[in-house]
């Protein structure tokens, strides 16, 4: 490839970043609303007996696991762009649900309206392997990067939208911010459809499929078993935590924005990085960013756990944040390494079922283990995680070996 084949496709992979980017800052911002009121409007609609206000939360979680395999393979079969498209439809589906279930007061109806959100949800987290895929090898983790970033948006954008609307059509809580989702998803909509990424096309293989291995292959491989172990610990330990925040800092006494605002910290905190989280792992390697971001993690344990004021909410909630930044996109650099350009679809799809499955049982899990042992327990369970993902590192470096495609 010439020099300047080489800057044209650099070009195009930057700019497919970006596209991807703004669409993930936009269509993102459905996962903070439902993350930051799902809890919180599941406790106004359950009666006497809350212990299961997180489950919408979970319902969000299991939707991106259950959507991880079909999204893959419908992305697949109609190609990036109008997968991707097909996937804003989904999400604002999903927030049509949530929306008339509020209006029903029906809490069942409302953990499933946030379900179809999370199979939505499926397709956005789709968008970091189609920033990959298209960009050269030395812009990988960047384009990663790139994609991420678009959560600062999110982050500012999601409990903005949740404060606003919230009372949009009082005396019915909570449903303008699920209202809202509809409008996202016509805007991310609009934006994805600028990708040049080419469409696919029936009886035209992508890439053809003679050299692509067996996934039981691909996946007992020392690199991709040590990545998915970290990107789970990091996501699913986020998930813990974040999911039961709200909860104990309503249950402190503080408002109901404070808890908002703690989680628009916690999301900046998750994408800031992500301008310079690619750098990083370029200039020392995924494994070193991903050992600092289990740092950061027991970092966020032992400010939680040393008291319950405002201050050490938001700053146990930013560095878990900042821990999952590290923690995960150094993960995912791992897994875009570890598979050829003809099994991308298969891995992807099969690495995001694990995770979002984790990550769904953790969120369940959340609510089970702070209505029985409180916040405090949601803390201490950070370090036993974090220890088994700093043994999988070390595991990988001892069997260390070439892992070329």
């Amino acid at each position: 490839m010439t020099a300047v084949a080489i800057a044209e496709a650099s070009r195009e992979a930057r700019r497919t970043a970006l596209i991807l980017a703004a669409s993930q800052a936009i269509i993102g911002s459905a996962g903070p609303i439902a993350i930051s009121m799902g809890g919180l409007a599941g406790h106004y609609l359950l009666g006497s007996d809350k212990s299961l206000a997180t489950a919408p939360i979970t319902g969000f979680t299991v939707g991106v696991a259950l959507g991880a395999l079909p999204a893959a393979a419908i992305i697949r079969w109609l190609g990036q762009r109008d997968g991707f498209m097909t996937g804003t439809i989904v999400t604002a589906l999903g927030g049509l649900i949530a929306t008339l279930a509020l209006f029903q007061a029906s809490f069942w109806l409302f953990t499933f309206g946030l379900l179809v959100i999370g199979i939505g949800g499926a397709f956005v987290q789709q968008f970091r392997f189609a920033a990959a895929d298209n960009a050269p090898a030395e812009f990988k983790a960047r384009a990663i990067s790139f994609v991420l970033a678009g959560g600062i948006v999110t982050a500012i954008l999601g409990p903005q939208i949740v404060i606003f609307t919230r009372e949009l059509f009082a005396p019915v809580m909570f449903a303008g911010s699920f209202a809202s989702i509809l409008a996202l998803s016509a805007v991310g909509a609009a934006i994805l459809s600028l990708l040049r990424i080419p469409a696919k096309t029936m009886g035209k293989a992508e890439i053809a499929d003679s050299d692509a291995r067996p996934l039981s292959e691909i996946v007992t491989r020392p690199r991709f078993v040590a990545a998915l172990f970290c990107a789970v610990g990091s996501y699913a330990l986020m998930s813990f935590v974040m999911t039961g925040a709200p909860l104990a800092m309503v249950g402190c006494g503080l408002s109901t924005d404070d808890a908002t605002l703690g989680i628009s910290w916690h999301v900046m905190a998750m994408f800031a990085p992500s301008f310079f989280t690619g750098s990083l792992i370029y200039r020392f390697g995924a494994e070193r960013i991903v050992a600092t971001g289990l740092v950061l993690l027991i970092g966020c344990a032992v400010v939680a756990l040393s008291g319950l004021a405002l201050w050490q909410f938001w700053t146990a909630l930013i560095l878990l944040g900042l821990g999952w930044n590290f923690g995960f996109i150094g993960a995912t650099a791992m897994v875009a390494d570890s598979y050829r350009p003809s099994e991308k679809a298969k891995v992807q799809g099969f690495h995001d079922f694990v995770l979002f499955g984790s990550v769904a049982f953790a969120s369940l899990m959340s609510g089970a283990v702070y209505n029985a042992w409180g916040w405090e327990m949601l803390n201490w369970i950070i370090f036993p995680v974090t220890v088994l993902c700093f043994v999988a590192l070390g595991v990988l470096k001892m069997t260390a070996r070439p892992t070329s495609g």
